[in-house]
């Protein structure tokens, strides 16, 4: 009998060179999972990114999303709430009391709710696009690696 190797699957714990699954990758951020592995949290706090997967060891710490996430919870938010302010304006003329007692919490909770989903999209993306030092190949960026502040460029106008 000839010896038949078994495929090999890839494995989790190994660096990948080749191009990322972007659509995967976003869909387990919005999870809140790795975007590597999909099954290892990316947080470990409401909004705290880990700095590693605790399942395949994906280092995560080198995100940035900033202000990003919040930008484009405000505009969800803002789209779903400005439209249901509308329509029940426009079907019910309720007092001004109600709509403040309605679309307040309801603007809110929608906010909290969606800001981890959002966040961890945009750390997936960058992820899955090798942004911010995601790439396999990327050093530490340099100057933050010893813990030191990053020096601004010297920027010269000269007529």
């Amino acid at each position: 009998m000839l010896d038949r190797a078994e495929p090999s699957l890839p494995d989790p714990h190994e660096r990948s060179h080749g191009p990322r699954p972007i659509l995967g990758a976003l869909l387990r951020g919005a999870a809140l999972k790795c975007p590597a592995c999909g099954i290892g949290s990316m947080f470990r706090r409401y909004l705290k990114v880990a700095n590693d997967c605790a399942h395949c060891g994906e280092p995560l710490h080198h995100h940035r999303a900033d202000d990003a996430p919040a930008y484009f919870t405000i505009a969800i938010v803002g789209h779903i709430v400005v439209g249901l302010v509308l329509a029940v304006e426009m079907a019910y003329h309720p007092p001004l009391w109600l709509h403040a007692a309605l679309w307040l919490p309801l603007t809110v909770i929608l906010a909290l709710l969606l800001l981890p989903s959002v966040k961890g999209t945009i750390v997936a993306l960058q992820w899955a696009l090798f942004m911010h030092g995601f790439s396999p190949d990327a050093e530490e960026e340099a100057g933050l690696a010893g813990g030191d502040e990053p020096r601004p460029r010297r920027l010269d106008f000269r007529p």
